[in-house]
């Protein structure tokens, strides 16, 4: 049947339900287990064992299948940890509730009671001796679910995707659980969760574009953050050494398979420590998110075995650019060379871009995808890092790593700048970068100067993509199948 037939289908059934006096949407179910909580109990016991149970189970959940066989039916019941089969027959149950029995259309929320049992084929199942319907499903469920090609649906239809298909829903159990193991590292190493605005009179933090709002009562403009690096390092200075946030940051940037506007991260701080300091924390922090949903340090991620055992590899970026990228000596620190390397590769560089920045062009075009197993991605360019600490040794690089797996950047951390001088400078030059077309260039923050001058500790701080992190864990090949309601283009109607 064509869906609009099976509407019509269902609404008939409603009407006729309504006419019977059934409450479609009754709200005093309490249902006394769950699937999960049944067959670890009982997926074991025998059939006799069962029979001698006096105890009565309740369950509630979205019937998912059903096999008639005219005055009997097996049905599977689906609840947020699972299905189990529940036994329908006419003998046992009230003709009042045999007759809503066949009524009852794939996708309706139910709720049976009665006694366990085991099949023929030793199915542990629930033999209804009463059922209730719990609210009424008008439209019907998506039919061959896993064969839809049009991956968008799952999108932009997330309910039916979690109704559907088991596996999004343990993506998403698990991301739940890699967050809370995280906090619970950060806690044991005596780090102070806080947050911080969301809306910021300037976007600073990171190199991005950021999305601009407005505040009608104050007549002002607001950005939604790009990072909470500033703020952050605003309470540090103010005595709070250790401190971490897990929250949204939003950058009007292309979407792909790991960009979404919206998205999931880690920031944190850590006083009198470097960023020497952060990888040995970083190695420490995914050991024990593996070892806890994973059993050990390996898994699989898309195919490729990923070993997560400290240590990491330590690569600085000229090693990477002359070992990965095919560069020479030369290319490293003559600008007009630089950029003809580049342009050579496809980069989209100008003129007037720093040397550190066109290095990190090819660096992006060249090496990233190649870094499969962690890497330390070390000594990066002053010119595109304009909050991180200069090299006590080369005044051209910075105190920085960005950790990459399966060729994509996962964290970025560095030891900070505290000096307000220098970091005046560093404005200044990103000023002369907006002016010159740049619109991802930092803008000046005279107040978290101002906060600089107060002292801030010689500090190192870290920032993890959340979403990239559950990816890796759930061997997802998309950031949209880890975040429950990815952004995508308005449906035309």
């Amino acid at each position: 049947m064509e869906e609009n037939d099976l509407l019509k289908v269902r609404l008939e059934k409603i009407a006729a339900l309504k006419a019977g006096g059934v409450d479609l949407y009754p709200n005093d179910a309490k249902p006394s287990h769950t699937t999960e909580e049944i067959l670890a109990r009982f997926g074991k016991t025998d059939s006799e064992s069962l029979a001698a149970l006096a105890e009565k189970f309740s369950l509630a959940g979205r019937l998912m299948a059903v096999r008639s066989f005219g005055k009997a039916a097996f049905v599977k019941i689906q609840d947020r940890k699972g299905r189990l089969q529940c036994y329908i027959a006419k003998n046992l149950l009230s003709e009042q509730d045999f007759s809503l029995f066949k009524k009852l259309d794939i996708g309706d929320l139910v709720y049976v009671c009665g006694k366990l049992f085991r099949t023929k084929t030793d199915e542990l199942t629930l033999e209804a001796e009463s059922l209730r319907l719990m609210a009424k499903s008008i439209h019907p469920l998506p039919e061959k679910w896993h064969g839809l090609t049009d991956i968008e649906i799952r999108y932009r239809q997330r309910h039916l995707d979690l109704i559907a298909n088991p596996a999004v829903k343990e993506i998403f159990s698990r991301r739940s659980l890699i967050i809370k193991l995280i906090r619970q590292f950060m806690d044991r190493h005596d780090f102070l969760e806080v947050e911080t605005p969301m809306m910021q009179p300037r976007a600073g933090g990171a190199v991005a574009r950021p999305f601009k709002t407005h505040h009608n009562a104050l007549n002002q403009d607001l950005y939604l953050r790009i990072a909470p690096e500033l703020y952050l390092k605003r309470l540090v200075t103010g005595g709070l050494e250790r401190v971490y946030e897990i929250n949204r940051n939003f950058r009007n940037e292309g979407i792909s398979t790991f960009h979404n506007p919206e998205f999931t991260m880690m920031e944190f701080y850590q006083s009198y420590a470097t960023y020497e300091d952060l990888m040995t924390f970083t190695e420490e922090l995914f050991a024990f998110l593996a070892q806890n949903v994973f059993g050990g340090h390996t898994f699989t991620y898309q195919g490729t075995a990923i070993d997560l055992a400290p240590p990491w590899r330590r690569l600085a970026v000229k090693d990477a650019l002359l070992e990965i990228a095919g560069m020479e000596p030369a290319d490293l620190t003559d600008p007009a060379r630089a950029l003809a390397f580049a342009r050579n590769i496809g980069c989209d560089v100008k003129d007037t871009d720093p040397l550190g920045k066109v290095l990190m062009a090819v660096f992006d075009e060249r090496v990233e995808k190649k870094l499969i197993q962690p890497t330390f991605v070390t000594q990066y360019p002053v010119a595109v890092s304009p909050l991180s600490r200069r090299s006590n040794t080369d005044p051209d690089i910075v105190d920085r790593f960005e950790l990459y797996i399966s060729g994509r950047e996962i964290a970025n951390a560095f030891s900070e700048l505290n000096d307000p001088a220098d970091q005046r400078d560093r404005f200044v030059a990103q000023l002369r970068e907006r002016e010159a077309g740049d619109d991802e260039a930092h803008e000046m923050d005279e107040d978290y100067i101002r906060t600089l001058e107060y002292g801030m500790p010689p500090t190192a701080g870290e920032g993890i993509g959340i979403d990239r992190l559950i990816m890796l864990f759930t061997d997802s090949a998309s950031i949209r199948d880890v975040i429950l309601f990815p952004l995508l283009r308005t449906k035309q109607d």
